[in-house]
């Protein structure tokens, strides 16, 4: 079963005077619990890719279809819900709330789905165990490293165990064996929770995890490298 399919995808943008083609005619199938990258040099189309199937952007034209329901065409209050409850996101510079401990940022998703407060609690504390923070819930990104604020944001992504995680360059604020160990933390999540995870990234280490790497080129497929276990 196909956890994402796009279609004919085409997206263009204005840098300055310039037409710039982000997206190229792209068609692309993601099975449940692939564990894809999404690999592209700077301006590849990677990243306007992953906001497409995350509903952050809209392209210009063709489908985009996630867990069999089209999504590129909903209303911005639909496509926020499904956000909120079918997609986890992980970001590159970890869009952790500063005045927030890291409980409480991995709560917020819960709080506004409307799961109560004790509820919360405990699937926040089991989720700071499983990510390796057991015991640091109560200090806030500042008093963090950046490999801890990551595994926050990480934790804060599965909280309402979505079908899809979505990461945009995860590791390229993190040193090399802080990024090891995320990527061996996706590949446990991904493995245990069956949750698929597509992963935006022109960095050799996380290439080297993935079991399939669709590589971009000025807004196109280029390349798809399929290593699934047999």
């Amino acid at each position: 079963m196909s956890t994402v399919r796009c279609i004919d995808l085409c997206k263009t943008y204005l840098q300055g005077d310039v037409e710039v083609t982000a997206l190229d005619h792209v068609d692309l199938e993601i099975d449940e619990g692939g564990f894809v990258c999404l690999s592209a040099p700077s301006g590849g189309g990677k990243t306007t890719l992953l906001n497409a199937i995350g509903g952050l952007d809209t392209p210009d034209r063709g489908e985009i279809w996630l867990d069999g329901n089209r999504i590129d065409n909903l209303s911005k209050g639909a496509l926020a819900n499904m956000r909120l409850r079918r997609i986890g996101f992980v970001f590159q510079a970890y869009n952790l709330i500063p005045v927030l401990t890291a409980r409480e940022n991995i709560e917020f998703v819960m709080e506004v789905q409307g799961v109560a407060a004790d509820q919360r609690r405990k699937r926040s504390l089991e989720l700071l165990e499983e990510v390796g923070l057991g015991g640091l819930g109560d200090r806030r990104p500042a008093q963090m490293s950046g490999g801890q604020q990551q595994r926050v944001a990480v934790a804060r992504a599965i909280a309402s165990r979505p079908a899809l995680i979505l990461a945009d360059e995860p590791t390229a604020n993190l040193d090399s064996q802080t990024a090891e160990h995320l990527m061996e933390l996706f590949v446990e999540l991904n493995e245990r929770h069956k949750m698929t995870f597509v992963i935006a990234t022109h960095d050799q280490r996380v290439i080297d995890y993935a079991r399939r790497v669709i590589r971009m080129l000025d807004g196109r497929i280029v390349g798809d490298d399929r290593r699934d276990a047999a």
